[in-house]
């Protein structure tokens, strides 16, 4: 396995970059700014080009920085960077000497974060969190204290209007989060029988109209194929009655989550995760996930439950205040869960 890192400021942990993981060249901005209080900031250059700032307002942040504690010289994984919320939240509190190693399957993800975080004891990579032992054997980084896993979608992927994450989009119906890899879903949607579309939605959306859905797609694309997130959204919203008190979620939202999960095979990533990653973590280290469905909270729960690795931190999940829900009404589903690897 080969993974491009991309360092954002000098660290001094060993061997941060291997003969095997090639390298890409320092960003304009690529320094550190001492700071007697650990605090890490930056500023472009004036006239710097610069992707977009990220709409994306990051889930319980200051449960996540309380939890996780970032101080002194910690190392920290955030698998999910997203709109590098969390990350900054988390290199803002370490000492001189720490580190934030960010991932992300996301290209556009990590490019944004690569310019939001410049100049900032970050590592970013375009990997997938159940490969973290692999891209810490690459860092030469033997444990970490303590790892980040935000599973839900960004805001700035459901604003990316080429891949299909929001339902009014005109773009194709992609969803994949590395357009790179694996099938789109306008290809599982075209090329499904109907009770193999039932099957899936039911499985990962929890959708209770599953095979009328599924009929409804099959009709469909006899006339014509379906290729945006419009066209499926509102076939979809024919077939799902609006149900009374929940008309704020769409209801396309079930069968576009069924179909995320299936192109980008995200419950066997999470299952791999949380088997392979407290094998990452130092002594007390702590391993916090961030769940937005019951299948998602269902495995996490479990595995923190049943793994002999790990000590429950909340025996019942945190949910976000009521404060934040009516300023950021995408996280009202949210579950923080924490554990702790046993000393």
């Amino acid at each position: 396995m080969s993974v491009i890192f991309w360092a954002l400021s000098p660290v001094s942990h060993r061997n941060p970059f291997p003969s095997t993981c090639p390298q890409l060249p320092a960003l304009q901005n690529d320094r550190r700014l001492p700071s007697r209080t650990g605090r890490h900031t930056h500023r472009n250059k004036p006239g710097s080009m610069t992707e977009p700032p990220s709409a994306h307002v990051p889930v319980m942040l200051d449960q996540v920085v309380q939890w996780l504690n970032p101080h002194d010289d910690t190392v920290l994984v955030d698998g999910t960077v997203g709109g590098g919320g969390h990350t900054r939240a988390l290199v803002e509190r370490l000492g001189p000497n720490g580190l934030v190693i960010a991932l992300d399957r996301d290209p556009r993800a990590i490019a944004a974060a690569a310019e939001s975080l410049a100049g900032m004891p970050v590592k970013l990579a375009q990997a997938n969190f159940c490969d973290l032992p692999e891209i810490l054997s690459q860092l030469g980084v033997a444990a970490v204290d303590g790892v980040l896993l935000d599973l839900g979608i960004s805001s700035d992927q459901l604003a990316d209007t080429e891949r299909g994450f929001s339902f009014s989009s005109a773009g194709m119906l992609d969803l994949r989060f590395d357009p790179s890899r694996g099938e789109p879903a306008r290809r599982l949607v075209n090329r499904l029988g109907a009770e193999r579309l039932a099957e899936l939605i039911h499985q990962y959306g929890e959708e209770r109209y599953s095979r009328r859905i599924a009929r409804a797609i099959v009709q469909r694309r006899r006339e014509k194929p379906i290729e945006t997130a419009a066209e499926l959204a509102e076939l979809v919203r024919r077939c799902v009655p609006r149900r009374p008190g929940r008309s704020r979620i769409d209801p396309a939202t079930r069968t576009f989550q069924a179909l995320r999960i299936a192109v980008n095979d995200e419950l066997k990533s999470l299952e791999i995760a949380l088997r392979r990653v407290p094998d990452c973590l130092g002594p007390r280290a702590r391993m916090a996930v961030i769940s937005f469905h019951s299948l998602e909270d269902r495995r996490v729960k479990e595995a923190f439950r049943d793994d002999r690795r790990l000590e429950v931190l909340t025996h019942k999940p945190i949910r976000p205040s009521e404060e934040e829900i009516a300023e950021n009404p995408r996280a009202r589903s949210a579950k923080l869960r924490v554990a702790a690897r046993c000393s």
